[in-house]
């Protein structure tokens, strides 16, 4: 790795590398299906600096900075919530709309199956082109998406499904129509709710856990978060231009705000961190996949051990105890 260039612009430019090769062998043995020629000694080249270019690539992730966690958990490729619910779940069903104003494109829910257990399953949704973002708000949920996701996380209460929630959003929406529909009143009932819900809560933070907007589907029995995501009151550009008037110092902001999955583990913010494939979660949507399936599995495993009263009462002692400080 050159010295006058960062840490996330070389993993930027592995990836390149990485795709390139995969390319190249992909082509070579297509060659010799097709020509019946050999390209044996070539292939193993290729692999090799394909070795090579992945360990370069491990090394670089595990230093990277806050910062360049917050651009790996807003890499374009990453898995949006409805690509886990896919590769996840059996018989998925999408749900919609809040009964009150409209449906909300940026929340997306929906009851499925893992292993023939009946889940409900919440998340922010972004979308992959220009289109689809905007449909979907950029993943900024409005009130009616936080609306929707409460009415049908009451009813799984109501039935004794438990819950799965996939946060990832920079914030929630905070245009004038969220403003006057009360956004702020969506997720402060939202979290008023949760925390009485009578059935087993867990979740993930998949990709930006921002500010209100994540904490509206994250008052949680067990919250985990992804190697590379991040947890935060506030987006770095918007922490940058509240204390320093200038959005562009989001990288001094990420620092200061300790917004990654190993600082909010020490300081007892989430439960697990789930380790992710090389390079990030969209080098390998399936094994991220089995990863997360994995661990909803084990702590429903667990949470279903526990009656009903105990377990919320567990759900608000872990929610009280977050923020203790010591007075010197």
């Amino acid at each position: 790795m050159k010295n006058n260039v960062s840490i996330e612009q070389a993993i930027f430019e592995l990836e390149e590398l990485l795709a390139e090769i995969s390319q190249n062998i992909a082509e070579a043995r297509r060659l010799d299906d097709l020509n019946g020629e050999d390209h044996a000694d070539e292939i193993a080249k290729l692999k090799a600096k394909y070795d090579k270019a992945e360990k370069v690539l491990a090394e670089a992730c595990q230093d990277l900075t806050p910062w360049g966690k917050v651009l790996l958990a807003r890499h374009i490729k990453r898995p949006y919530t409805l690509d886990y619910i896919s590769t996840i779940c059996d018989d998925f069903q999408l749900l919609h709309g809040d009964r009150l104003c409209a449906d909300d494109a940026a929340m997306v829910c929906g009851i499925g199956k893992i292993d023939d257990i009946e889940f409900l399953f919440v998340g922010h949704q972004k979308g992959r082109n220009l289109k689809e973002r905007v449909l979907r708000n950029f993943g900024s949920a409005r009130p009616e998406g936080y609306r929707k996701a409460l009415r049908l996380m009451t009813l799984a209460g109501r039935f004794n499904r438990p819950i799965v929630c996939f946060v990832d959003t920079p914030a929630a929406a905070c245009d004038l129509e969220a403003e006057a529909r009360g956004i702020s009143q969506a997720i402060a009932e939202n979290m008023t709710q949760m925390s009485l819900l009578p059935t087993p809560i867990l979740s993930i933070v998949i990709g930006e856990g921002g500010s209100g907007g994540a904490i509206g589907i994250a008052v949680a029995d067990r919250v985990l978060m992804l190697e590379h995501s991040i947890y935060s009151v506030i987006p770095p550009e918007g922490c940058a231009a509240i204390l320093w008037r200038d959005p562009t110092k989001g990288k001094e902001a990420a620092e200061a705000l300790q917004l990654t999955a190993q600082s909010a583990l020490h300081h007892s913010i989430i439960d697990e961190i789930i380790t992710e494939p090389i390079g990030g979660a969209h080098r390998n949507m399936n094994e991220i996949a089995s990863r997360v399936k994995s661990a909803i599995l084990r702590h429903l495993n667990e949470l279903e051990k526990v009656d009903t009263p105990e377990l919320l009462k567990m759900r608000y002692t872990r929610f009280r105890s977050i923020g203790k400080y010591t007075d010197n």
